[in-house]
């Protein structure tokens, strides 16, 4: 492995994270840092005194053009659309994954960056997550620092919008067992006492599928939830994006990744992941 391979490699996780947070596609990250390779592989970069400041600005350069290009790419309402989730067991080591979970953002705020506009996004996540100044991120938008700072503050105020998650994992998980248990016991009445009574729940079955839905408050949520009655849809307990979730599987396929905010002792998102196509091409961890 020559010495540009293994610098680069060094920051592989790093670029990873801040190609996943812009698009929200695991396989659209993988291509933004393929193509960050390619123009690290041909620039001469012995002058550069920060490497990674640089190869940060590059795939940022390359989600722009990919987030610019990609008005027609879904057919789905934009508030059902879940984006790619990061599935991880509590003693995951891989280095990769760490990296997209350090400073996690959970599914619910990351469908919020989803649906920033991309001047916005990129102010945002750059700043307030990755640390750069806003006089280094504003060549990369063709702004004036000032307004790439007001970009940044228009991001915020949306992102306030996203349920705050309880860093207790442990008291998430037990949020998120009660909610299956009422719902394998067909109690509808539980259900309902363990959602917030503004609950979203966002079903992300694919493009052009009538099971895509967004559905709001407890009572629709909780009847929806009784589908989990089936003992045959067998739970697995893992992490998305951080927090308390489980891969739902039938008949030992996977048929649903969910992920759950959990705020003050109550489910007040759940975020699910139905497309069997996107479902294949997931590193499900388990």
């Amino acid at each position: 492995m020559t010495a540009d391979t293994l610098a680069f490699e060094e920051h592989r996780p790093h670029l990873k994270a801040v190609a996943y947070r812009m698009l929200g596609s695991l396989t659209e990250a993988d291509d933004a840092i393929q193509e960050t390779w390619i123009r690290f592989s041909r620039t001469d970069t012995r002058e550069v005194d920060n490497l990674r400041g640089w190869l940060t600005t590059v795939v940022t350069r390359v989600c722009l053009n990919m987030l610019r290009s990609r008005t027609t790419r879904r057919e789905e309402p934009l508030d059902a659309h879940v984006p790619d989730p990061v599935i991880t067991l509590e003693s995951d080591d891989n280095p990769e994954r760490q990296a997209l979970m350090t400073d996690s953002v959970g599914l619910a705020l990351q469908v919020v960056l989803d649906s920033l506009p991309p001047a916005e996004r990129v102010a945002f996540l750059l700043h307030d997550m990755f640390g750069m100044p806003f006089d280094e991120i504003a060549p990369l938008l063709d702004r004036s620092p000032t307004a790439t700072r007001q970009l940044a503050s228009r991001a915020r105020r949306r992102v306030r919008t996203a349920p705050t998650p309880d860093r207790d994992l442990a008291r998430q998980r037990e949020v998120v067992n009660a909610f299956f248990a009422a719902a394998r016991g067909d109690d509808f009445n539980e259900l309902v006492a363990v959602l917030h009574p503004d609950v979203v729940l966002r079903d992300d079955a694919g493009a052009g599928v009538a099971a895509t839905a967004t559905v709001q408050g407890a009572e629709a949520v909780a009847g929806r939830a009784l589908m989990f009655s089936d003992p045959r849809r067998v739970l697995v307990p893992v992490l998305v994006n951080g927090a308390a979730g489980v891969v739902v599987t039938l008949n030992g396929q996977p048929t649903a990744v969910m992920a759950f905010t959990v705020t003050d002792g109550q489910i007040t998102a759940i975020n699910a992941l139905t497309d069997r196509e996107r479902l294949t091409h997931l590193d499900l961890g388990v």
